[in-house]
């Protein structure tokens, strides 16, 4: 990680570019945002947000899904992918949530990690969202634009979360990740960034190589 980047006008401009960091995933209940988040591992928000009404729709509570049948949920969300896992680890999360954990939804990490199917990247997620404690997402856009811009130098998940808190303000970091996910959905693209429109291209490694060039 390179110390001299002025992370506090990185986030700054990036707050002004995308003023509302939420994440896109739709959800009215805690539990519902953990559930979604497993959804979208190797799948677009954009096709999780059209299945989990169907699916909260036909489950409406948390003891309604612990009690569902597996296979029953796998018909519902069949077209994402890995869908007969996520269904199993949704299932037998809700009874976990109901059996030890009194029908909330953790707030440590070391507590999330104990539900199937859950790992950093959506503990963290549910710690910011959810319980509102500073957190690092580490998904695949905070990967690439972290090590864009120079922040990081490692593609290790672990490793990005680490550093990026060393570097981020507590209270600014689960903010700062949603808005590398919103940025790399509009600027910095996975296949080809538009450097020329990006506000942070002067403090970034890739876009000063690029003026240089």
């Amino acid at each position: 990680m390179q110390a001299t980047k002025p992370i506090d006008e990185i986030i700054s401009r990036l707050e002004r570019d995308y003023p509302e960091a939420i994440c896109s995933l739709h959800y009215t209940k805690d539990y519902e945002l953990l559930f979604a988040t497993r959804l979208a591992a190797q799948c677009t928000d954009e096709r999780v947000n059209k299945i989990t009404p169907a699916l909260f729709n036909k489950y409406p509570t948390l003891k309604a899904i612990a009690k569902a049948e597996v296979s029953d949920v796998e018909e519902i969300i069949h077209s994402c992918g890995f869908f007969r896992a996520k269904a199993r680890d949704i299932v037998l999360a809700a009874q976990m949530l109901i059996r030890d954990f009194g029908g909330r939804v953790p707030d440590t990490m070391e507590e999330l990690l104990r539900l199937p199917g859950v790992g950093r990247k959506t503990a963290n997620l549910i710690l910011g969202d959810v319980h509102n404690k500073p957190a690092v997402v580490v998904d695949t856009h905070c990967i690439r634009l972290s090590n864009r811009i120079g922040l990081v130098s490692t593609k290790d998940p672990v490793k990005i979360e680490r550093e990026l808190r060393n570097i981020l303000p507590p209270e600014k970091a689960n903010d700062f990740c949603h808005r590398l996910v919103l940025h790399g959905r509009a600027v910095c693209t996975a296949r080809r960034p538009d450097c020329a429109a990006c506000s942070i291209r002067l403090f970034c490694d890739t876009g000063a190589s690029k003026q240089t060039n």
